[in-house]
């Protein structure tokens, strides 16, 4: 039986003025999958993202996302979705405990919910003791593990991830993708964006953007068979070379 598709766009579009940003994308993401959405600075995949949490109206085309149409029922994508940009994921002077409940409550949680939610975080991730510590004084590693479990709090069916692991460390990144391969094992949909090739590997499929249009769609098994490269990092320099 073919896998539920949660992401499904078709010639989705972005111009701004005379300059087309995201140039009729075209592409289906299913149900527990690792996708990869990889392209340079410039390429368009952060305005292609845009679209598709709903803050962003595209020019044409069309897509789903959670079932969701990104044209008429963008709020009700946003409640569907969880979001965890590299950038802003939690507020630094709020306790840990502070941004479960407050994310929580955005998220339309009872505070039962977010209660048991909030003891589940503490004994998975090991955070007893800075549970009551300012997000702001703990390292990135820390951060960035709180900002992904915290994106999950209301058990979302797409988790968009930009850039997660930009500025961690190795053993950092290892031990946040075995927390991607733990939830999407669970049927969670990983949407990531990232600027590391290696992790291009451990994703189930990956998308290459060039100047705003996918020039590349496959697995990264495939994807290095097609373009006769031993690493992904090759075959983006060759794409991203022309």
């Amino acid at each position: 039986m073919e896998a539920e598709k949660v992401i499904q766009v078709d010639s989705l579009t972005k111009k701004f003025g005379d300059f087309t940003a995201v140039n009729a994308i075209t592409f289906e993401v299913a149900k527990g999958e690792i996708f990869g959405f990889l392209g340079a600075n410039g390429a368009g995949k952060t305005t292609a993202m845009k679209m598709l949490i709903g803050i962003s109206k595209p020019t044409a085309g069309t897509a789903k996302v959670a079932g969701f149409d990104v044209f008429s029922e963008a709020e009700l994508i946003k409640k569907n979705i969880g979001y965890m940009s590299q950038k802003f994921a939690l507020y630094d002077d709020l306790t840990v405990a502070e941004n479960i409940t407050f994310f929580g409550g955005i998220y339309g949680l009872t505070r039962k919910r977010i209660n048991e939610k909030r003891t589940q975080l503490v004994a998975e991730l090991g955070l007893d003791e800075i549970v009551n510590e300012l997000v702001g004084s703990l390292p990135l590693g820390w951060k960035q593990k709180i900002a992904f479990s915290v994106a999950l709090l209301h058990e979302p069916k797409i988790v968009f991830l930009d850039e997660p692991t930009g500025g961690v460390d190795p053993i950092t990144r290892r031990q946040f993708w075995e927390m991607i391969y733990k939830t999407a094992n669970g049927g969670t949909t990983i949407f990531v964006t990232t600027h590391y090739m290696d992790e291009a590997e451990y994703c189930d499929r990956v998308s290459i953007m060039v100047n705003g249009s996918i020039e590349a769609l496959d697995s990264p098994k495939k994807l290095k068979e097609q373009f006769g490269a031993d690493t992904m990092n090759d075959v983006f320099l060759k794409l991203a070379r022309g």
